[in-house]
């Protein structure tokens, strides 16, 4: 490990005179802030930063998973038509993920990116709030789209930031580390929702016993903002307001375009997780009978969201000393595995818990391995509008996915829909794994 930072972009004085090539092909070699601290000559990974990145996506997410949890419980109080949720959901993605877009872009061509984030988290915390206050499902949707678009608008910047605070050894490192912060969220998020229904409604929850719980849930969201504000240090960067949306995007490098590809067809298939609950039930219901096969999906899915927590660090550590790409291959391999072993129908929960261990062992590969890799791949000055593809990317793969499985599901059979996901895994890792490493660096 060396103490030299990650590459940054040199940005005249004058952005406007030059291309739009000229400004990305200008790289220079720039130290981190001062405030990443060096333990014998070598920049430690694990700096205020990464730490402060990690606090704030746990704080974040188990805020707005405290939300997601109960949303379908509160809908159905204010007898909001089952397709609501399902309309609700569609926005706040398609939203989220065309906002993580345009955030990259504007993050390389502005001098501060910090504040942005800071307001991103803010903008999700009040969103979530705001929830409060509906007494209708359109009203929901208005404030589930403000939460979710504080939420993509935020993301590619806080990674670009990530990226420039470690060294590249240190990268998956650095991106497993907050992702096992925000996982954790994911799993106390539902058991701090489960716990305000049981103190708050105490057994019979109203529409007012919800409103609280979403004013309760808005607070460790505003703490993230403020963890992000006084924890995180940005690093000093001049403006690049010579920088076009669609130049530089067609401007991004071959192999990251390539490694693209391959996250996009496996993002195709990369369906919504919550379907493996929904078969788990449809296979234990007949053995174990409905309400007893419920709890044992609930069971086998917080399984799966401890796994995905667990791994994630292991997952970047592993990825540091390894090759990075054929591990991300690997990952997309097991998703193929889970898939396959779907497609059998056997209603044994020891069975299942394998499958969904190897569910939450994948998503942790893939969460971690993705940015880190895009991270080697993209020039530090057009890092962030990387992060802002590669995230469109996933997003609009995960719409894709969970309809088309969802459709093969219902019209065929469940085993087409898993069939098509395992083909799709295959073919992702395909193309990952046959990935050209750039010259000096480790994808």
């Amino acid at each position: 490990m060396t103490d030299k930072g990650p590459e940054a972009g040199i940005v005249p004085t004058d952005s406007s005179s030059l291309s739009d090539a000229a400004l990305i092909q200008n790289i220079e070699q720039e130290s981190i802030s001062p405030a990443d601290e060096t333990v014998e000559g070598e920049l430690r990974w694990l700096n205020r930063n990464v730490v402060g990145m990690g606090v704030t996506s746990f704080l974040s997410d188990a805020s707005h998973e405290v939300a997601t949890a109960i949303l379908p419980l509160f809908m159905a109080a204010i007898n909001a038509p089952a397709a609501a949720l399902g309309i609700i959901e569609g926005f706040a993605d398609g939203i989220s993920s065309f906002a993580k877009l345009g955030a990259g872009w504007l993050g390389d061509r502005i001098e501060r990116r910090k504040p942005m984030i800071v307001g991103g988290y803010t903008l999700t915390a009040v969103g979530v709030g705001a929830i409060a206050l509906a007494t209708h499902w359109g009203f929901v949707l208005i404030a589930r789209v403000m939460a979710w678009f504080g939420r993509g608008a935020r993301s590619p910047l806080r990674d670009s930031i990530m990226a420039e605070s470690v060294p590249p050894e240190a990268f998956g490192r650095a991106f497993g580390f907050e992702r096992a912060g925000d996982s954790l969220g994911a799993v106390v998020g539902p058991a701090l929702a489960l716990a305000l229904l049981s103190l708050i409604g105490q057994g019979s929850p109203t529409i007012s016993t919800y409103h609280w719980i979403f004013l309760i849930a808005m607070l460790p969201g505003l703490l993230a903002a403020l963890n992000f504000a006084l924890l995180v240090k940005e690093k000093k960067r001049r403006a690049q307001a010579g920088l076009k949306f669609w130049s530089t995007v067609r401007k991004l490098p071959p192999s990251f375009k390539l490694f693209l590809v391959g996250v996009g067809l496996f993002g195709a298939g990369d369906f919504a997780h919550t379907l493996l609950t929904l078969r788990a039930v449809e296979l234990l219901t007949p053995t174990h009978g409905a309400a007893h096969a419920g709890e044992i999906a609930i069971a086998l899915y917080i399984l799966h969201n401890v796994l995905y927590t667990a791994m994630s660090y292991p997952a970047g550590a592993i990825g540091d000393r390894v090759n990075k790409r054929s591990l991300l291959a690997i990952g997309y391999l097991i998703a193929a595995a889970m898939c396959a072993g779907f497609i059998i129908a056997i209603p044994s929960v020891w069975y299942l818990g394998l499958l969904f261990f190897l569910g939450g062992t994948y998503l942790a590969v893939e969460d971690t391995l993705e940015r880190a890799i895009a991270a080697d791949l993209l020039p530090a000055e057009v890092r962030a509008t990387g992060f802002g593809v590669l995230a469109t990317v996933n997003g609009v793969g995960d719409f894709l996915s969970s309809l088309v499985v969802g459709l093969l599901w219902t019209r065929i059979a469940p085993a087409a829909g898993f069939s098509y996901a395992a083909a799709l895994s295959l073919l992702g890792a395909v193309v990952v794994f046959g990935l050209h490493k750039d010259k000096g660096r480790t994808a």
